[in-house]
């Protein structure tokens, strides 16, 4: 499968980023803006209450059920933000793991931000993510 997106890396940039620092993708492609992937289940509670490495993995899980809809995966992926409920960086840390390991390879230029609050109950990791597909 063909896909739309080039990472972009740069030797005038650190190395110490664990991502790409740019993507592009051709005039061609459809972009996908994905809504916030929120750690909910299908019932609307709130999964793994208290744990931001659960809670990451539940935002990639739905993520990818969200990109799938729109014809795309996680390798469509052209950016992502990643909003965590929290001051400590250890906790910002913890999910930014599990959403670099679930990317793998395809590491997307990404945004870890620490957040005050998210919009539910008990939530405390939020990934906002655009994806470019090329169809064909």
């Amino acid at each position: 499968m063909v896909r739309a997106v080039t990472l972009i890396r740069s030797d005038a940039l650190s190395d110490v980023a664990e991502y790409a620092y740019a993507a592009t993708a051709p005039a061609e492609a459809r972009h996908v803006f994905l809504a916030g992937s929120c750690p909910l289940e299908k019932d609307g509670s709130t999964a793994a209450v208290g744990d931001y490495a659960g809670q990451a993995a539940k935002c990639v899980e739905n993520m990818r059920v969200a990109l799938a809809a729109a014809g795309a995966d996680l390798e469509d992926v052209i950016s992502t933000r990643v909003l965590v409920a929290s001051t400590r960086q250890a906790d910002l840390v913890t999910a930014w793991e599990v959403v670099r390991d679930a990317f793998g390879e395809h590491d997307v230029p990404s945004t870890l931000l620490g957040v005050t609050v998210l919009g539910y109950h008990d939530q405390l990791v939020e990934i906002e993510a655009v994806a470019a597909v090329l169809d064909d």
